[in-house]
């Protein structure tokens, strides 16, 4: 395992494991979000669009829709409140893989989206709307790691946000100041390199995700699954040692 991948999800963090903790989420974010588009035919981060079509629906009078619109919304809020009683349950033990265990969580469900892949094509009627549901889950799930270890400044999902984000800062990089110095409307280039590279990391993700999809059908997310496995084992591992024999002399120096 790469050494630098220890500290990554661990809770003794820096920024810059910060930003490459949302970069690769961000990767896995898109991968999975067109890969969910190509096996059900949604977009299960989209929230905004969620909410407005069970809106669209209500007045439409397409109850079931609206239904099924409000159920992955309630299943993307049920994964953000899972990652916090997660995080929250192993900050209060004090243990290295508080914000690892959600990431773990979601490799799982990642495998078990797999595994299910097949059932979908036979069985659309009865795992579609579970799919969706689930991954609208894992998105929850994910979202919710990231934005607690960052503190709110960095999120993998919400694309939207970083892109106006980014708007905001190109506006202010482009402004033409006309007034005193100390007035002056200034960028902030590291928040600028931040957004690119997090909107690029979706967007290649959802890219890879897509052309993997084609191309090997559900065993994409095995890919998915162990790069989540590889962010998040050594401190479960460590965490699970020291559980068994308090006493272990074992610890992640790189963490």
């Amino acid at each position: 395992m790469i050494p630098q991948l220890r500290g990554w999800t661990s809770v003794q963090r820096t920024s810059q494991n910060n930003i490459r903790l949302g970069a690769t989420l961000c990767f896995v974010a898109g991968a999975t979000n067109a890969g969910g588009f190509l096996a059900v035919g949604e977009y299960t981060s989209h929230m905004s669009g969620i909410v407005s079509s069970v809106a669209d629906n209500l007045v439409l009078g397409q109850i079931a829709l609206a239904l099924a619109g409000l159920a992955s919304l309630l299943s993307f809020i049920g994964g953000a409140m899972t990652t916090a009683w997660m995080v929250n349950w192993g900050l209060r033990r004090n243990l290295q893989s508080a914000y690892g265990r959600p990431l773990l969580l979601e490799a799982a469900l990642l495998l078990l989206f797999g595994l299910f892949g097949t059932g979908i094509n036979f069985f659309a009627g009865l795992f579609v709307p579970l799919t969706v549901l689930v991954l609208c889950f894992i998105m929850g799930l994910q979202n919710a790691v990231i934005t607690k270890i960052s503190h709110a400044e960095i999120r993998t999902t919400h694309v939207t946000g970083l892109v106006t984000d980014l708007g905001i800062e190109l506006g202010k990089l482009f402004y033409i100041n006309r007034m005193t110095r100390d007035k002056l409307v200034m960028a902030n280039r590291h928040k600028l390199r931040i957004h690119v590279t997090l909107i690029g990391s979706f967007f290649v993700g959802g890219l890879m995700g897509a052309i993997g999809f084609k191309t090997i059908g559900f065993l994409a997310t095995v890919p998915l699954s162990i790069l989540l496995l590889l962010l998040v084992w050594r401190p479960v591992l460590n965490d699970a040692k020291n559980w068994i024999d308090p006493h272990h002399p074992e610890q992640d120096q790189d963490q």
